[in-house]
């Protein structure tokens, strides 16, 4: 068997060029795509039909030769034009594939994340069973080409379950929510109320306190998710209606308590504040002029602050004065 091989390597070595050559009609990059489980000889008559070399014999020569014939990667590929066979084997071997993924930033809600996914290219199927809002976990996730678009949206929502198991296991005694569930519609609030990492458990204190006190949670963003549809982004301020409406079940300013579920997909910092809040006395927080909220322990502080900020939006849109927004002048709930 090694006199033949030895042979076959001379016979293809005496063709001289040809042997290292790609075919002249590889002008252009290519996308090619191993199949897992697709064996050498498959692969280089793959490469064969798509005209990326002349001969099949001249892959599974070298890889015998190398010493790499069982090594070839699954995955897609690109191969550059005018590539020779051994480059071909070096990126087939070094496994170097396509990096195919789909990003959700955290906050996502699911409408959009569910778009985001079916909107990948690469992916294939329809997805047959969705998670709740909440239900999956703000990340990057890397796919192949032709997987499955249900398994990785199933692997978004594993990867959440696991990321709330291990902050339900590890929370404070400061946690003032009952149940994992709980906890992450908590944690959707904290994510829409600040993209900040020092301010998440300054704000995961505010509606600790708040609900520990028995005091309606007043956050904008759940009004948001329900008049939006899901979607998070209204487009404009709160109507004084909207925020007395107490038909819309997610409205915060009207009942006590959380809202019914979710109001986005928090990420792994946001559960972890809604489980372990700084240790505060604050009820109360604002937008501040510097980017950063201003926190309040009295009311009288927080009104304070929300002239400062009101004074700070006439410095940036000067020399109009922004109308009173609706909610301006609502008392703190007893």
């Amino acid at each position: 068997m090694g006199a033949i091989l030895a042979a076959a390597v001379v016979a293809v070595l005496g063709v001289g060029a040809y042997w290292m050559q790609p075919p002249s009609s590889a002008t252009d990059n290519v996308t090619f795509v191993v199949s897992s489980g697709d064996d050498l000889r498959t692969v280089a008559a793959d490469l064969e039909d798509a005209s990326l070399i002349n001969s099949a014999d001249q892959i599974i020569l070298l890889a015998r030769m190398q010493g790499v014939a069982g090594s070839i990667k699954a995955g897609e590929f690109v191969i550059p034009a005018r590539a020779r066979p051994n480059e071909i084997l070096d990126i087939l071997v070094s496994g170097k594939a396509v990096n195919r993924q789909v990003t959700l930033p955290e906050g996502i809600t699911l409408s959009v994340a569910l778009d985001r996914l079916l909107a990948a290219p690469g992916l294939t199927g329809n997805l047959t069973s969705l998670p709740d809002e909440g239900g999956v976990l703000p990340d990057t996730y890397a796919f192949q080409l032709n997987d499955d678009r249900q398994a990785v949206l199933d692997r978004m929502v594993a990867a959440m379950d696991e990321a709330l198991s291990q902050a339900w296991a590890n929370r404070s005694d400061r946690s003032v929510v009952q149940t994992p569930d709980d906890a992450l519609i908590l944690a959707s609030i904290i994510e829409k109320e600040t993209a900040r990492a020092d301010e998440r458990g300054l704000v995961a204190s505010v509606y600790s306190n708040r609900l520990a006190q028995g005091m309606r949670l007043q956050a904008d963003p759940t009004l948001v998710y329900f008049l939006s549809r899901g979607t998070g982004r209204l487009g404009r301020g709160l109507r004084r209606s909207e925020l007395d409406d107490a038909s819309n079940p997610y409205n915060t300013y009207r009942h006590n308590g959380l809202p019914p579920g979710p109001i986005s997909n928090p990420g792994r910092a946001s559960i972890e504040a809604a489980l372990n809040p700084a240790e505060t006395d604050f009820l109360f927080f604002v937008a501040g002029c510097d980017g950063r909220s201003a926190f309040a322990e009295t009311y009288a502080e927080h009104l304070v602050n929300v002239e400062a900020w009101r004074a700070c939006e006439h410095l940036r849109f000067g020399p109009v004065v922004p109308k009173p927004r609706p909610a301006d002048g609502i008392p703190a709930p007893q």
